[in-house]
């Protein structure tokens, strides 16, 4: 089969198209012919070698954690799966990845693909919608009637977060630059902060929050700064950059570390499937372009979800 993998760490030009052995269901897996192969910035990340401490791979190897596709294969062990069904995955960081015409997975990280959004698109969900399902349920407890801050909301998380948020009964804020703004008010937030625009402590006005999601790296004092639009006894969540360990006025403070979780992935398909929560994809590309695409990630130039696909 045709894959694009790594041979060491490094910039995006170690990213190369090749041949590389189908992979073959081992116990307790599948294999599955990859209809689309997701990007996330973690992709890079472990690519260019910051995550090796966490998430060390063996070389040569195929990135990309999130994966739709039809399972081609079924291992021994594996019960309630198919070849022929249609499937999406959140795959081990470390693991062999989806950037390759060919993937296996563990089953039991394995949920059914929507059935309204094509089957590429799909892969577009799992990792993102799960962070963001992880940070608001998880780590901040959301309930109904609460305010919530989403800081970063133009990305592929902070989209999820928000439709999220406001289906569990919160009122959304939400900071993004103009080029999201248009798809962010698709889904409903009650405010949007354009922060290119207007600072966010004064965009608000003195308001605070009883959950800040936030989704951008910064540093200790724009951190603070977060912490200050934190309600009493609210609470501060980050995938990025982690709140201070005592906050105080009750506040509290946790980083995600998103984890595959197929009952809540199932669940996340159920909603897309019933409208309730919409996939967007910028833009399909060739798995072959997936260097440059790393290398728009890195410049800042990817605006929203890009979805590799096999030849």
């Amino acid at each position: 089969m045709k894959a694009m993998r790594y041979h060491s760490y490094g910039d995006s030009d170690v990213l190369v198209y090749e041949d590389a052995d189908r992979p073959v269901a081992r116990s307790g897996q599948v294999v599955v012919r990859v209809a689309g192969a997701a990007f996330n910035p973690v992709d890079a990340a472990i690519r260019a070698g910051f995550l090796q401490p966490v998430f060390p791979v063996a070389f040569p190897h195929i990135p990309n954690i999130d994966m739709s596709g039809i399972i081609t294969e079924v291992g021994a062990g594996v019960s309630g799966w198919k070849a022929g069904d249609a499937v999406v995955a959140f795959l081990p960081m470390a693991e062999p990845g989806a950037a390759a015409e060919y993937a296996a997975a563990p089953a039991a990280i394995l949920a059914a693909a929507p059935r309204t959004v094509e089957l590429a698109d799909a892969a577009a969900l799992p990792s993102s919608a799960l962070t963001a399902w992880q940070a608001l349920f998880e780590h901040a407890g959301l309930e109904a009637g609460q305010s919530v801050l989403v800081n970063g909301a133009g990305g592929a998380v902070g989209g999820y977060a928000v439709q999220l948020a406001r289906q569990a009964g919160a009122s959304v804020t939400a900071t993004a630059s103009a080029r999201s703004a248009d798809r962010l008010r698709s889904y409903g937030p009650d405010k949007i902060i354009d922060h290119t625009v207007t600072p966010l402590p004064q965009a608000v006005a003195g308001q605070r929050f009883d959950v800040v999601l936030n989704l951008v790296p910064g540093s200790p004092p724009e951190i603070a700064a977060l912490v200050d639009l934190v309600a009493d006894g609210g609470a501060l969540v980050s995938t990025t950059t982690p709140g201070p360990e005592d906050a105080g006025r009750g506040i509290r403070t946790s980083q995600v570390f998103a984890r595959s979780d197929a009952a809540q992935l199932a669940e996340l398909v159920d909603r897309v499937d019933a409208g309730q929560l919409r996939i967007d994809v910028a833009q399909r590309r060739p798995l072959t372009d997936l260097a440059a695409v790393h290398d728009e990630a890195t410049a800042g130039q990817l605006a929203g979800k890009t979805v590799l696909i096999p030849a």
